[in-house]
């Protein structure tokens, strides 16, 4: 597995807002040493919702400092429960966390790098721009946001980045056109991502429309978001007849497993497709919210990754457990 989730206890010292809605909390473990953590990692913190333990991820924010770890959390009412939880934790609270992990791969040798940033996908992108500046690289960071009023760390970024820094306000009118960004674009620049689940469909589109390599663009992803609200759906297990309920709080992944119809994972985050099972029928429509399958794939609708997707209606689904073979 390449997620082991070692978790080890931790305070929250501070938290600060950065903008409407966007709140940082500086996490400290009780072992920290300040070592180094590999660009676009990311922690699981345990969070409690209605009343249930549960897991969220959240990417840490900029390279490591001796202070401790830091995430920033957009406050989602259109969420599964999370963010509600973590903003209202007050310094001194007691949390569990894992190790920080990543499975973002950056090529230090290229001549030009483009960092785009969709709101709250700033976070593992500032770690992306202060490692890249420090070294002298060829780096623009396109943020597009809906107001700057709502742009976390701007000050920050422009500071590091000048005119290297690019803001896309909606209500400037200075919306990002990724497809003359991307044609624009040298061959052989990398590009890494982080933003919403519609604005990394449109990325792919215009990075292979623009006939760059799609190894060139590397991106982070978080599965909360989708094209449909998150609501409660339900889960009918092929030939058993039986039918589950998918709060709006849990994933599918998690109630599958609690309810003990196993289901193997590893990232949690619609990366690896470990968790992906068979979808036998539809009634209702499916919201893909993993990377992992094409767009090919997800408009088949003969899988779905349980650990982020999420749908509306019913789905029935076969989990390949076996009666007859326990």
């Amino acid at each position: 597995m390449r997620f082991i989730e070692t978790w080890t206890p931790a305070t929250l010292l501070e938290t600060r807002d950065l903008a409407p809605g966007i709140r940082e909390f500086l996490i400290k473990p009780d072992q920290f040493d300040g070592a180094a953590y590999a660009l676009g990692s990311h922690i699981n913190v345990t969070v409690t919702i209605n009343g249930q333990p549960e897991t969220r991820s959240y990417s840490l924010v900029g390279e490591v400092s001796s202070r401790g770890l830091r995430i920033a959390v957009r406050r989602a009412e259109d969420s599964r429960g999370g963010s509600r939880y973590m903003w209202q934790l007050a310094p001194g609270a007691r949390l569990d966390i894992t190790q920080p992990s990543s499975l973002l791969a950056v090529d230090w040798t290229r001549e030009n790098y483009c960092l785009i940033a969709g709101g709250i996908g700033i976070t593992p992108i500032l770690g992306a721009a202060q490692a890249l500046a420090r070294r002298g690289a060829d780096v623009t960071l396109h943020y597009a946001v809906r107001s700057r009023g709502e742009a976390a760390y701007l000050d920050e970024l422009a500071a590091m980045l000048g005119q290297r820094l690019v803001v896309h306000a909606g209500d400037e009118g200075r919306r990002l056109d990724l497809d003359a960004l991307f044609a624009s674009l040298p061959r052989g620049a990398l590009t890494l991502f982080c933003g919403p689940m519609r604005m990394l469909d449109a990325a792919r589109h215009a990075w292979i429309g623009a006939g760059h390599p799609l190894t060139d663009l590397r991106y982070e992803t978080f599965g909360s978001s989708g094209s449909l609200p998150t609501e409660m759906f339900r889960v009918r297990l092929k030939d058993s007849g039986v039918e589950i309920e998918i709060p709006r709080e849990r994933s599918m992944l998690d109630v599958l497993n609690a309810a003990g119809h196993e289901v193997m994972f590893d990232c949690k985050r619609g990366e690896c497709g470990l968790c992906a099972i068979d979808v036998v029928e539809v009634e209702g429509e499916i919201d893909h919210r993993d990377v992992f399958f094409s767009d090919h794939q997800k408009e088949s609708n003969q899988k779905i990754c349980a650990c982020v997707s999420r749908a509306r209606g019913i789905i029935t689904v076969d989990t390949l457990l076996r009666v007859d073979a326990v």
